[in-house]
């Protein structure tokens, strides 16, 4: 059986703020940082991480003691750690949702890294990680988040240095969906690593035309050269790939391209050029792409159009005419309408993320492993469901209190969790099912929802469930071009 931790806890953060002190006088975090640091301010989300990880089983033994040292189980003193959250974006244009159910909490980071220095001792090293998306303000975020509070806390008790690494090489303004302005970025000062799958790709064989493929930019020479004549290859961070352990902390959320977001998907985040990135394949179905479904002649023609705007912007003009067309098109057709292969028929950003999580699984700090017969690298996940979102994820959100934090070394199984709570099903979300069937480089040990076992923590004790026992609290709402096609049957 495959382990999962799963902590229910509020529907919300509570009143703490950075450096989000426990607000309990846990043995091993007074041993890690003294009485002082517990402060007065009940912390529930730094209470379910700490529930998941022993409802996970780690250190099981010394559980409840000074020497508890969950996350030692997977990595030895002077070890270095990269914890990798989703800092997407730094606002949610959603006027019901916030800011919070787009992005990991910082009191999720903060229990983290805490169990992550005990585990790596003065010796090691513990950075955080991310590249969002290429119009997030990271200033922001790191006021959002609490991000220099949490470095000062550790530089002040510990005498130790908490790094915060921006990943990206550039960053963009965007107005009318239109980029007006690039700024070069420093990026990863460990440099970035080429992982090329090729056929061990999940686009190998796959039958989708790599000509067809488009990325996160206008450009979509690099996305199409670095996957096609057997080239599956991804530009991906040095800091990430040459860590002894990487803790994924993934946002529990809808996401218009996969259905979902969780474990599998966070993994977009370690990259150095997203426009390496197959999003979606130009045109209709019954043309071999995946933009939009049916075969509207209003799409088509959308679809024309917009490979004519990309040509003039790559070129570096247009940027006016463009913008003015997208303004003429949001005000008669919305926002709802399905485009760039958000909707459940994308056969392309699926296996994107798989082939990403096969990079990390079977990549040591040395280089990749693609003969390895399993993975040669075990991450941990630590899923944020405290203040969930649903409907049109992953950037504008609505908020769904949900109240969880799911923990395992298994991203399919935690993906499982995730799904069930949400009320989906995962037969219907090729990144979750397809995994469990693979027979190629496998990222997973579950090859059918049985083989997961949930252990649910409270009190000090633990209850055993499957997934068939969990409950969904009403159904999440998928991203409009999901409607439908995710939901679970009774």
């Amino acid at each position: 059986m495959i382990r999962v931790g799963l902590a229910r806890t509020s529907r919300d953060y509570g009143d703490v703020e950075a450096p989000y002190a426990p607000g309990k006088s846990h043995p091993e975090i007074v041993r890690l940082l003294g009485e002082g640091a517990v402060g007065d301010a009940a912390n529930p989300a730094y209470e379910a991480v700490r529930t998941a990880l022993f409802g996970l089983g780690l250190d099981a033994d010394r559980h409840g003691t000074a020497e508890w040292n969950p996350i030692g189980d997977l990595v030895g003193r002077g070890a270095r750690i990269v914890l990798k959250p989703n800092f997407i974006r730094h606002w949610n244009p959603r006027e019901g949702g916030s800011v919070e159910s787009v992005i990991t909490h910082g009191a999720i980071l903060r229990a983290i890294a805490d169990y992550a220095w005990i585990a790596v001792g003065a010796e090691g090293s513990v950075a955080i990680a991310e590249a969002p998306q290429h119009d997030c303000d990271f200033d922001r975020i790191r006021e959002i988040v609490g991000l220099d509070a949490l470095t000062s806390l550790y530089q002040d008790e510990l005498g130790r240095v908490l790094e915060v690494i921006d990943l990206r090489r550039e960053t963009v303004t965007y107005q009318d969906g239109v980029i007006v302005e690039r700024r070069a970025l420093p990026g990863d000062p460990a440099g970035y690593r080429e992982v090329d799958l090729g056929a061990k790709s999940w686009f190998h064989d796959s039958g989708l035309d790599p000509e067809r493929f488009r990325g996160a930019d206008y450009d979509a020479g690099p996305t199409v050269e670095n996957h096609r004549n057997g080239r599956h290859a991804y530009l991906l961070s040095e800091t990430v790939l040459s860590a002894d352990l990487v803790i994924n902390l993934p946002k529990l959320k809808t996401h218009k391209k996969t259905g979902v977001t969780l474990a599998l998907k966070n993994l977009v985040g370690i990259n150095g050029d997203k426009n390496w990135l197959p999003h979606h394949c130009v045109g209709s179905p019954d043309e071999g792409g995946d933009e939009f479904p049916g075969a509207r002649w209003i799409d088509r023609m959308r679809s024309r159009a917009t490979e004519h705007g990309r040509a003039l912007l790559k070129r570096g003009i247009g940027a006016k005419l463009v913008r003015a067309v997208r303004r003429v098109e949001n005000a008669t057709r919305g926002e709802d309408f399905l485009r760039s292969g958000n909707w459940y028929g994308n056969r392309t950003t699926w296996r994107m993320c798989l082939d990403l999580n096969r990079c990390l699984y079977y990549s040591t700090p040395t280089g990749p492993r693609l003969d390895a017969d399993a993975p040669v690298r075990t991450v941990l996940t630590v899923l944020d469901g405290i203040l969930a979102g649903e409907g049109e994820g992953p950037l504008a959100t609505d908020d769904r209190p949900l109240g969880v934090v799911i923990a395992s070394t298994d991203p399919v199984a935690v993906d499982l969790v995730a799904v069930r709570l949400m009320g989906f099903d995962e037969q219907n979300l090729p990144k979750v099912r397809e995994p469990m069937s693979d027979t190629g480089l496998r990222i997973t040990r579950v090859r059918s929802p049985e083989d997961v076992e949930v252990a649910e923590g409270g009190a000090g004790e633990l209850t055993l469930r499957t997934l068939d026992d969990l409950t969904c609290d009403g159904v999440f709402r998928p991203h409009p071009g999901w409607a439908g096609h995710l939901e679970r049957t009774p």
